[in-house]
């Protein structure tokens, strides 16, 4: 990987989200040689990506350069690349693109879609969980209109038409919020000469209520928004299979759809390589201990999605969400340092700042530690939260910008088909390259 040699120890972090970025600010010109890798050369902020699927903003605006953000970090190295195996024994990682040794080692490698063993569900239905796979989302919603125009079939048009959301968590309620909201005010205006009334969208909870990690009332709140903007929503409903074309449950309830959107569940984007002890099997998350170290290892920890800190409080872990990331990330950074200087760590203790989520224009739901309100300035204060944690100047004025535009003209001008997506079924892709 052409790393010098240095004097100070070396710290190697793998993955370049909310938590690895948080850990290596806070590691800047310290006395240690730092070493990210991650295999794209940018941040992704993932909480707004349902805008780049829905055609609310340009992907380039939710993403920022790894290199810009450390280039006068010292001592600080990225590298672009793929880790594929971590040997705990002589304290090397393996990578696409050769292989490091370290004295410290962080896995920061977040989450990746989680299909519970479903394989045909994996197949034929889409994810939104990287910024190439919200493009294709994006120009499958667009094609699908585009082939609605041409076939006489109702019931292929039907299908064409039909929009299955698959998880009643934040993403699946934005993201039927943001189709909602092109279905009134967008889609009707760009095909004039089809019934955009017919078309549905369906929003699919396997549990009694949707944003179930929120408060009660934020769930009412949500899902009498989601109602008036005319989303089906449909609760202890399971998914148990999508052929491409039907979507099966485990009640008497079908879909014919030609586009289902799988946001039911995340688990760890875990290496190889940890002992089988050392992790959860089910969600591939990493054990860790309330200082972040992985459990049976001295120099190796994990932070973000891919580690379970268990508490009283949290018996299954802290959420899966930027917050508990960003939290962790800045305590490893004192904490590494107090290690390496013989000075014990400090525990973690997780400050919860809230949750919120956004289902359209003027509606959302925030729920504080010491207040819960929704509707316009919940919706207000999501957008000031959300543009706040964007990275970098051009990043908050561009989206700022686009919010303000499409606001004043209830328009959204990135639907564009950049790139063509074909399913599975018509052309061979493998995973990695959707």
């Amino acid at each position: 990987m052409n790393i010098p040699r240095s004097s100070f120890p070396r710290i190697v972090i793998i993955g370049g989200g909310f938590a690895g970025i948080s850990l290596a600010k806070k590691l800047r010109n310290k006395n240690v040689q730092v070493v990210l890798l991650d295999k794209h050369n940018y941040h992704n902020f993932q909480p707004l990506m349902y805008q780049v699927a829905t055609g609310g903003l340009e992907p380039d605006s939710i993403a920022y350069p790894i290199r810009k953000i450390v280039q006068e970090y010292k001592d600080f190295y990225f590298r672009l690349g793929e880790v594929r195996e971590i040997n705990t024994e002589n304290n090397t990682i393996y990578a696409d693109i050769g292989e490091l040794k370290f004295d410290y080692l962080v896995i920061a490698t977040g989450s990746k879609t989680n299909y519970f063993g479903n394989k045909e569900i994996e197949r034929n239905s889409m994810a939104m969980k990287t910024i190439p796979q919200s493009l294709n989302i994006r120009s499958l919603i667009l094609e699908n209109f585009e082939q609605a125009l041409l076939t006489n079939d109702i019931d292929e048009r039907h299908s064409l038409m039909n929009f299955v959301l698959v998880g009643g968590g934040p993403t699946g309620v934005e993201l039927a919020g943001a189709l909602a909201e092109m279905k009134k005010a967008i889609l009707p205006k760009d095909y004039p000469d089809l019934d955009v009334r017919k078309m549905e969208i369906n929003l699919v909870q396997g549990s009694n209520r949707i944003l179930d990690s929120m408060s009660e009332n934020a769930s009412e709140k949500a899902e009498n928004f989601l109602l008036d903007l005319g989303v089906s929503v449909w609760k202890n409903v399971r998914v148990t299979g999508y052929d491409g074309k039907t979507v099966t449950t485990n009640s008497d309830l079908s879909f014919d759809s030609a586009t289902v959107i799988w946001t039911a569940g995340v688990q760890g984007a875990l290496p190889h390589g940890l002992k089988a002890d050392s992790f959860i099997k089910n969600v591939n998350r990493i054990k860790v201990n309330q200082y972040n170290q992985v459990e049976g290892y001295d120099n190796l920890f994990a932070i973000g999605d891919i580690a379970v800190m268990t508490s009283e409080q949290y018996p299954q872990g802290h959420p899966m969400m930027a917050q508990p990331a960003m939290q962790q990330g800045r305590l490893l950074a004192d904490n590494l340092i107090r290690i390496i200087n013989k000075k014990a760590p400090k525990l973690f203790e997780y400050k919860d700042k809230g949750s919120m989520a956004t289902i359209g224009r003027n509606k959302a739901v925030v729920d504080l530690p010491k207040f819960k309100f929704s509707g316009v300035f919940a919706w207000f204060v999501w957008m000031f939260v959300h543009l706040f944690s964007l990275i970098g100047f051009k990043n908050k004025a561009v989206v700022f910008l686009n919010w303000v535009y499409n606001y004043i003209r209830f328009d959204r001008e990135a639907r564009l088909i950049m790139r063509p997506y074909k399913k599975r079924n018509q052309v061979s892709f493998t995973s990695d390259e959707l």
